[in-house]
Parts: C-alpha cells; structure tokens; sequence
C-alpha cells in the first residue's frame, strides 16, 4: 500500500533492489520535473516482478531514455551501467536509446569519459533522432513487440561487418611462408653438419636433424 510503488502491480524482489530505488526517486519527481538515475543492465531485461514494473512504466510514457556506458568507469565496479532517464506527463510513449558504451578513454585502472563523449551523449539526447550504430528512437508499439525488454543491442545495432577474406591472397603468403620455413629448416640443417660433435650432443643433435628432415619432407 505503500504510495510509491503501491501502483506498479508488483514489488521489487528483496534481492534486487534496483527499482524499489527508481520507482522512490520518481514517486518525489516534480510533475515538471527530469529524473537520471544510474543502475546496472539487468534492470532492463529482467523478467518476473521487475518484468511488471517496466512495463507499467512504459505504458504510462515514464520512461523517456535509456543510455548505454562503458564499462569500468566507476570506482569499486567494473560491469558497464546505464543511465534511465524519467519524466512524468510525457505525452508520448516512445524511448530513446543511445549506445555510449565504445566511447571513452582507457586509463590504466579506469575508462573516463572524456568531456568530447559526454557531449556527444548530451547532444544525441537532444536531438532525439536515429544515429546509425548509436542512438535509436523506438515506438512503444516496437518496445511491446519485444515483450518491454529494454536491452540496447535490440534497438541499437553496433554490429561491424568483417571485411571478406582474400583466399587467393592468404593461399599465397601461406606458400610463402613454407617456403622460407623450408629454406631456414635446410640452412639449419647445413649449420648443424658443421658443427663439432661432441659425446653429450650427439644424440641431442641427431634427433633434431631428423625433426627438421621430417618436416622437409612433409
């Protein structure tokens, strides 16, 4: 019965708390108001009572954002997390995604977002528009059709395509490299033959030679 989550149908699990905390921030946003909160990618997918809960909040068009970031770039955590942003009154139901999660500077401990990243998310947010490999903006119709699961990869495809393999290219730098190793197999040979043979290394050097003769012959 409790106010602030009382018309979401559900409670979030006692185990994860992660909505219990939106839906407290949210409840004491002004009607006017912009709520960001920053939590991990599993309260974007997650079934059960989280399941219900996003839902409710997509259909009532809460849910203006969601922004995919990098991994790594908060102390004490490595996994990556997502900033959900959150309005009340929207009077459309649609969701921009945007997929910030390539974009940052590798530190030695830490990825920082430098402030060119931070602009580059402030103005896809802005500018509310599909950004090929970046930002999507998905239709509550698109959202029901994929059971209002949130996970980014589904609205943002970041997917690059590997340039096609040149079979005659790659045949010949494999002959090549036989053949290089074949003659440094024969110069080795012809060094070994040189070299003074002692009691103790007989045996040793035997075998090699018949390591290399073997893969001369192959």
């Amino acid at each position: 019965s409790d106010q602030r989550f009382e018309r979401f149908g559900k409670l979030a699990p006692k185990s994860k708390a992660d909505f219990a905390f939106l839906l407290h921030g949210f409840y004491h946003l002004k009607d006017t108001g912009t709520m960001g909160i920053v939590l991990p990618h599993g309260v974007l997918f997650r079934g059960a009572a989280e399941g219900t809960i996003r839902q409710a909040l997509l259909e009532m068009g809460a849910i203006d954002a969601v922004i995919g970031l990098p991994a790594n770039i908060f102390y004490g955590t490595s996994i990556p997390t997502t900033v959900i942003i959150l309005k009340k009154n929207r009077v459309t139901r649609d969701v921009l995604f945007i997929d910030a999660s390539s974009d940052f500077d590798k530190q030695k401990n830490q990825n920082i977002l430098l402030p060119a990243h931070i602009e580059k998310i402030v103005k896809a947010y802005k500018q509310r528009e599909d950004t090929d490999k970046y930002s999507h903006v998905a239709s509550f119709e698109e959202i029901k059709e994929n059971d209002f699961n949130l996970n980014i990869p589904r609205y943002v495809d970041t997917f690059e395509e590997e340039e096609p393999v040149n079979l005659v290219k790659v045949s010949n730098e494999i002959a090549k490299i036989e053949n290089e190793l074949s003659k440094n197999q024969s110069d080795l040979l012809d060094m070994m033959n040189q070299i003074t043979v002692t009691k103790e290394s007989e045996e040793i050097i035997e075998a090699t030679k018949k390591i290399l003769a073997g893969g001369q012959h192959e």
